[in-house]
């Protein structure tokens, strides 16, 4: 594993004068027309070519993507390295996280790493902080970008040099094409609308929803000394995020391949990685325990 501070945010370069406050919000037309048409085509289409078989097509499709893709290898792989693998299952979880539909590796990156690091200056954006309504911060979030008057800099090392994801992240609407040819063969267009378009509207609104409620209310254990923004947990969403939905603990722990740190909090991305160890798939697995020195900047919440 690449020696890295595993709480940083590590394609992120603050540079002199770099501010998480001052900016404006723009409407974004690559991602807001994308997540339109994928929604439109739910609408639309979705009741029509309803069936078993279809349904069961969007749960196993939305689940692999998600778990392999989102949870495992863009989260906490590429994003935060808490653990490591070969490079060919690397490159495959990450074009099921491509697979997701909410765009390619880089900007997944980016986006995740400029949020993270705005969240723990002492102010941010209300963009950077799902701060206003419900309503609001939806349009925002699936529609616009923040430009910052004064952002920082990003570096993506090894990743931005990489070929293949260089190559994802040119065509990663494209890569839903090949998966719904596929599914046309299997089952028509029914399994195309659930199979893609369902599933990727359902991955783009869940995940806004969930990241909204993680950074409104709900249970805390753990308080970021000096964060202007503090996490909370979304116990309901645990199974359906893979885990990602104990948000609290992973503000705590960002590095931390595990993010269900206590008794009955599900973790199925964590359980993926663990099979993964027990296969000689992957190594160096990091937990709280081998990140005994970051307690001392966090707090426990009173019970």
């Amino acid at each position: 594993m690449t020696d890295h501070d595993p709480c940083a945010v590590n394609s992120l370069i603050e540079t002199p004068g770099c501010d998480a406050l001052a900016g404006r919000v723009r409407w974004d037309p690559l991602h807001s027309l994308w997540n339109g048409a994928m929604l439109a085509m739910t609408l639309v289409f979705g009741a029509a070519t309803f069936s078993l078989g279809a349904l069961a097509i969007f749960v196993l499709a939305t689940g692999s993507t998600l778990l392999l893709g989102h949870s495992v290898g863009f989260h906490r792989r590429l994003i935060h390295g808490s653990f490591d693998c070969p490079q060919w299952l690397e490159r495959t979880l990450v074009w099921f996280g491509t697979l997701v539909g909410m765009s390619g590796p880089f900007w997944m990156i980016r986006t995740h790493d400029l949020r993270d690091w705005a969240q723990r200056q002492a102010a941010c954006h209300d963009y950077l902080a799902h701060r206003r309504p419900m309503a609001v911060d939806a349009v925002w979030q699936m529609h616009c970008r923040l430009e910052l008057d004064r952002p920082p800099a990003f570096d993506l090392g090894r990743i931005g040099r990489d070929p293949f994801y260089r190559f994802l992240e040119r065509t990663w609407m494209l890569q839903q094409a090949p998966v719904a040819a596929v599914l046309w063969l299997i089952g028509g267009w029914g399994f195309v609308v659930w199979g893609v378009c369902a599933r990727v509207s359902v991955s783009v609104i869940g995940h806004w929803f969930v990241g909204h409620l993680a950074h409104r209310r709900g249970p805390q254990t753990w308080l970021v000394h000096e964060a202007g923004v503090q996490a909370y947990d979304v116990p309901w969403a645990a199974i359906p995020t893979m885990g990602e939905a104990w948000h609290n603990n992973h503000h705590a722990f960002p590095g931390s391949a595990r993010i269900g740190l206590y008794p009955g909090q599900s973790d199925w991305g964590f359980r993926f990685i663990q099979l993964l160890e027990q296969l000689s798939l992957a190594w160096n697995v990091r937990t709280p325990e081998t990140m005994a020195a970051r307690i001392e900047h966090l707090e426990e919440v009173p019970s």
